[in-house]
């Protein structure tokens, strides 16, 4: 290991670098620099952008969330617990034999049961949403970018992460750098 490689790896020990930002003029520039990092291969990757770019979520991530999943088993949670809990009140806890009428009468049961999984899927989609994105989170690591600032109001930034598979800083902000970036910004932890 030369010289200026070692102190480049005692840097990066001292300053963990999150990975590299690239910034960008129009919603069209950032979407072509993005289909050219993903066919580059890279897959650890955000775009940020003052308005919403639906197409970019199809190019970034490509793979379906886990929520609908969630959402379901949030569902059949709540009607299980409705029709088990008036199932144990009626025919277990506290049985009432009203004109020789069965104790446990499903039909009986699904209103309060089908309440009960409505309310179970809302809370379930609730938190299964902010658990799926990280959130609450108050400090991320492109904050630490001046330039940021600017994906309020009139800027769009493709980050790269340095978690990636395929990143290679020089390499990565050369990359950033040939998609017509306006500036490419190392992006510290």
């Amino acid at each position: 290991m030369g010289g200026t490689e070692a102190m480049a790896h005692a840097a990066e020990r001292e300053n963990p670098l999150y990975g590299v930002m690239a910034e960008f003029d129009s919603v069209q520039a950032l979407v072509d620099a993005s289909k050219r990092a993903v066919a580059a291969g890279f897959t650890k990757m955000e775009a940020y952008s003052p308005i919403p770019v639906e197409e970019l979520n199809d190019i970034i991530h490509r793979k379906r969330t886990k929520l609908s999943q969630i959402v379901l088993a949030g569902g059949l949670t709540g009607m299980a617990t409705g029709f088990a809990m008036q199932y144990w009140m009626s025919a277990v806890d506290y049985p009432m034999n009203i004109g020789g009428r069965p104790y446990a009468t499903w039909t009986a049961f699904v209103v309060p049961s089908y309440e009960l999984t409505i309310l179970f899927s809302a809370l379930a989609a609730a938190i299964g949403m902010f658990a799926l994105n990280g959130l609450p989170q108050p400090y991320h690591p492109v904050f630490n970018v001046e330039r940021f600032s600017m994906a309020s109001s009139d800027k769009f930034f493709l980050v790269i992460e340095s978690a990636d598979p395929r990143f290679d800083h020089g390499g990565t902000t050369r990359f950033l750098g040939e998609q017509g970036a306006k500036g490419v910004y190392d992006v510290a932890a």
